[in-house]
């Protein structure tokens, strides 16, 4: 395309001013990850990361879900290679899961989960692996389905669930694959705010542009540094927030604030 935007056949992208609408589209199989799915996501997020005029990312679901987890079908095929292949093949296909998701992850900018439906297995994982999560309050749903599918959780529900809802209910939601609704979202944590289904992506959006007013680069900087609190020292934090105040010393925005400050109380 002329600025630069992928065309993916399985997601579609949108803009509303500094915020892109990310939905994955494939709601006859309730938007399901397959191989090419993932791969578009992949190179979805690396425009997000490096388009300027996008300063945070919404992402959803077409159809009555959010994303129903890995294709079955693809599960299938998986099992039907070579037995001397299968756990090579799971190894690189894991691989391709784990940088799609760290993207999404380290992506420097806000990102919101507008999570319209059902919201299962690697699906539940997408949602938490972004800041924050905006439920529908009818239709919104989480369930960590993968020990039903003798799987564990592989798309970062390890790291992130836990740090949402707390270690003993992570362990219980995995460990039942029991279903939760919008309701007990908030509740305990998993989601940060509900909405009408028809006001759900207008409240995502809204919520996304509320932190599009500062420095990008500051938010950007901030996000990578409070992304790993849990595992750092307070004196490691403190390095790392020099460092970072450092480079934002040095920034057009840094300056233009000062100045537009002094400028005012001057006046």
């Amino acid at each position: 395309m002329p600025d630069g935007r992928p065309a993916p056949r399985n997601i579609e992208i949108e803009q509303q001013g500094p915020v892109a609408i990310v939905a994955f589209n494939r709601p006859d199989v309730r938007n399901a990850i397959d191989d090419a799915t993932r791969a578009e996501f992949a190179e979805v997020l690396e425009w997000v990361a490096r388009e300027e005029q996008v300063r945070a990312m919404v992402l959803t679901g077409r159809g009555k879900a959010f994303c129903a987890g890995g294709d079955i079908s693809s599960m299938q095929k998986r099992l039907e290679a070579p037995a001397g292949r299968i756990a090579v093949n799971g190894w690189q296909r894991q691989r391709r899961t784990h940088h799609a998701v760290a993207a999404l992850h380290e992506l420097a900018k806000p990102t919101i989960a507008a999570v319209n439906g059902a919201a299962a297995g690697l699906g539940c994982d997408i949602a938490l692996c972004c800041d924050f999560i905006v439920a529908s309050s009818q239709y919104a749903s989480f369930v960590m389905s993968y020990v039903m599918r003798g799987l564990i959780p592989d798309g970062g529900g390890l790291y992130f669930l836990p740090r949402r809802v707390g270690l003993r209910r992570a362990k219980e939601m995995i460990f039942s694959a029991r279903k939760v609704d919008a309701a007990e979202a908030l509740e305990i944590g998993l989601a940060d705010q509900l909405a009408e289904p028809d006001k759900l992506i207008e409240a995502a959006v809204a919520l996304a542009t509320r932190m599009t007013v500062g420095s990008p680069d500051a938010v950007a900087l901030s996000k990578s540094i409070l992304d790993q609190t849990f595992e750092l020292s307070a004196e490691q934090v403190f390095a790392l927030g020099a460092q970072a105040q450092a480079i934002c010393y040095t920034t057009d925005q840094h300056r233009q604030a000062v100045d537009d400050f002094l400028n005012k109380r001057s006046k």
